[in-house]
């Protein structure tokens, strides 16, 4: 049997239904106050029956600290796939994403071991990768741990180090790193808000660019090496590099809307963060930009996708079919709302 963790996130339910639709069989851990309806609806965009593949999951409730909950769903486990992350940019919420995303990560290492599981697939980031200037990205930069890193970044980090550990004491694991995840579903948090915003009006760009791909891409290649003898080797995960204006500028035509036309600029992005901050001190709201993601946002990084491709012979899919299936997708989802 399969165990995912994170299984209503957006990795994580695409990852069930492709799992699902090979006859696997399938243990997904759920926290008690997840959608498990988005779950269905992500279904409902591969099949017109979402609940005939729902009702075959065997749902456990567990978060990733309660050793005994996760002791329970361990049981019968031959595979884990490790999805499951706090994610917050927000240095407040640091203690909650190293318990999270880092003891979490040990537990789940930990209980593999004890369980003698055949392979352990841990979905990481590309966050956790250093960068050397202008130089494209690889797998071989190494963590920088004096660079100007975010939360997160580090989180992540340490539940990598957490997987290393694992295979040192006879864990057989995979990390992928994938770039901005783009997917169906979720359309109110994750990038599904990007293409919320894009729907709605969105007239702002900023300078920057990124590595982005495909949750699609991202489910095949996790099972991809699952079934291989790969292990202990982690792989870069993206489809195309691209810059953020012109992201948005291809999904805003894909919903036949006005592409983005003013430039936030470095000095207003600053000043923006700033503002942000002195607001949700005093109490007048949640801070929604923080530093890191506002120096972030104006960069742009390049990320070489060639080692994963030569080691399944993948190809990856365009970022325009990307594009025109989560705008085809979010119009199905919003039927009869939509002006």
């Amino acid at each position: 049997m399969i165990l995912v963790t994170g299984g209503t996130g957006l990795v994580g339910a695409h990852l069930l239904y492709f799992l699902l639709n090979e006859g696997q069989k399938v243990r997904a851990i759920h926290r008690s106050n997840s959608n498990l309806e988005a779950v269905k609806q992500v279904f409902s965009y591969y099949t017109e029956t979402p609940d005939t593949f729902f009702n075959q999951i065997d749902w456990v409730e567990a978060n990733l600290i309660d050793i005994p909950a996760l002791t329970n769903a361990f049981k019968g486990i031959d595979y884990v796939y490790h999805v499951a992350a706090y994610v917050s940019f927000d240095p407040k919420n640091f203690q909650k994403l190293k318990k999270s995303n880092i003891e979490g990560t040990a537990n789940i290492v930990n209980l593999s071991l004890q369980f003698e599981v055949k392979k352990l697939c841990h979905v990481s980031s590309i966050a956790t990768f250093g960068s050397e200037g202008n130089k494209e990205i690889n797998e071989q930069m190494h963590w920088n741990p004096d660079a100007d890193n975010n939360v997160y970044a580090i989180s992540k980090y340490g539940a990598e180090m957490e997987v290393w550990r694992g295979t040192q004491e006879g864990l057989d694991a995979v990390i992928i790193n994938p770039g901005v995840i783009l997917g169906s579903g979720f359309w109110i948090k994750g990038t599904g808000v990007l293409f919320d915003k894009v729907y709605k009006g969105l007239s702002y760009y900023t300078t920057g660019g990124m590595g982005f791909v495909d949750v699609v891409d991202v489910v095949k290649i996790a099972i991809e090496l699952m079934k291989s003898t790969i292990k202990n080797e982690c792989f870069i995960l993206i489809s195309e590099n691209e810059s953020y204006k012109q992201l948005l500028s291809n999904i805003a035509i894909a919903f036949n809307k006005t592409p983005p036309k003013k430039e936030l600029k470095p000095w207003m992005l600053d000043l923006a963060w700033r503002f942000d901050f002195l607001k949700s001190s005093l109490n007048f709201g949640k801070q929604m930009l923080f530093k890191s993601t506002a120096k972030a946002i104006v960069i742009k990084k390049h990320y070489n996708n060639n080692k994963i491709k030569e080691a399944l012979h993948y190809d990856f899919i365009p970022l325009a079919k990307t594009i025109e299936t989560i705008t085809k997708n979010y119009k199905k989802a919003h039927m009869g709302h939509l002006k």
